[in-house]
């Protein structure tokens, strides 16, 4: 493929926390003392909508540029649903989120016609909201004026 971007994670695990490096960055991934971790950092799955959250803020920064949009800040509260049987090992309850929400306060002065138009272009190129997107969960997303 040309033009691609390679990303990279290597790290080292003990029981349930892995020490993480990504470039110049270390990152902590671990479990509540509940699931046998030290609970050093935080689990994997709020890590992932954590990284929604990221994605979404620079996807709707570029955006704003682009659209010459007055963007202040956003404000991200994201949650996502699952049934932990499935990551237990119950064969027929899925492992992944059933559900993701985003809820974003948008500080802007712009109308919220145009905080829609942010919105939905954000959630179009973000790759980690397509990603979940491809993968079937349902998102559902709420972008609102501060």
């Amino acid at each position: 493929m040309a033009n691609t971007v390679t990303f990279q994670a290597t790290g080292t695990s003990s029981k349930m926390k892995t020490e993480l490096k990504m470039g110049n960055h270390g990152m902590i991934i671990d479990e509540p003392p509940s699931m046998g971790g030290t609970d050093t950092g935080p689990d994997p799955l709020s890590t992932l909508l954590a990284a929604l959250a990221g994605c979404e803020n620079v996807i709707a920064n570029l955006v704003a540029k682009e659209m010459k949009f007055d963007l202040q800040g956003i404000e991200f509260d994201v949650k996502g649903d699952l049934d932990p049987r499935g990551l237990m090992g119950k064969a027929d309850v899925q492992p992944y989120f059933n559900q993701v929400y985003v809820y974003a306060k948008v500080t802007t002065d712009e109308t919220v016609e145009r905080i829609q138009e942010l919105k939905e272009k954000t959630d179009a190129r973000c790759p980690v909201f397509t990603t979940f997107q491809a993968a079937g969960i349902p998102i559902e997303a709420n972008w609102e004026k501060a």
